[in-house]
């Protein structure tokens, strides 16, 4: 059994923590620490709270619909989706496995990317029972094919800031394949960067989601504001 990488304090979704809702979908800015769904730690997970938030705010005595359509490792912050209706949630299903959802990372490291800007492509093996993800140059038995996009935003005081742009969304695979490049993400100890963080997190933050409305076909585009956390607070300038 994967074992968990933190202990959390749990925290209720509330108003705050809404960053889009309408009658299909409901996008929250995810705190790091949150598990998406029920695992082995029986933490409450996030959908679980956000049909809480649905069923008080609208008056659902007998709960509400909520149907998970990605995940974001427990240590990342940033924007999840949910469907509140199947409908909505097969139709967002069909435009992530079309690849027709965008998504957009910024990730801090301690070392600057060479080169600056470039298109990584791996063959990424998960070991389940460590909750490990190990990168390959080329594809081996049980690999998928992992692919991202990626471009030096700025430096601050000795980090760095990557905007990363995921083709592919395969497990911690941002995560190991920055730490391939040789610029492990701060905090994330578990890919290589020499110490975890009090904070308990990493610094890899899901900033922008990309796409087209599933029913009322309209552009849409959520952005998640940055974690008031003492230390994301200091590149808020650069990333604006």
């Amino acid at each position: 059994m994967a074992r968990p990488e933190h202990n959390y304090t749990s925290f209720d979704v509330t108003d705050k923590d809404i960053l889009y809702e309408d009658n299909h979908l409901i996008a929250v800015n995810k705190r790091a620490g949150d598990i998406v769904q029920v695992d082995d730690t029986n933490d409450e997970p996030l959908d679980e709270k956000v049909k809480k938030y649905i069923a008080a705010k609208y008056n659902k005595p007998n709960g509400a619909f909520l149907g998970v359509v990605h995940r974001l490792d427990r240590p990342v912050s940033g924007v999840i989706l949910f469907a509140k209706t199947s409908k909505a949630l097969d139709r967002i299903n069909k435009l992530f496995k079309g690849r027709e959802m965008h998504k957009t990372y910024y990730a801090i490291t301690r070392k600057r990317p060479q080169p600056e800007a470039g298109n990584l492509v791996h063959w990424l093996v998960k070991n389940p029972q460590k909750n490990v993800t190990k990168a390959h140059d080329k594809e081996v038995q049980g690999s998928l094919r992992s692919e991202l996009n990626y471009k030096l935003v700025g430096e601050l005081d000795g980090y760095y800031v990557i905007e990363v742009d995921p083709i592919t969304g395969r497990p911690h695979q941002i995560r190991v394949q920055l730490s391939t490049l040789g610029c492990p993400i701060v905090g994330d100890n578990k890919y290589g960067y020499p110490r975890g963080s009090l904070r308990k997190s990493i610094c890899l933050h899901a900033r922008r989601l990309q796409f087209e409305h599933p029913v009322k076909h309209e552009p849409v585009m959520i952005v998640a504001p940055l974690p008031k956390d003492g230390f994301w607070d200091k590149f808020d300038g650069l990333l604006r």
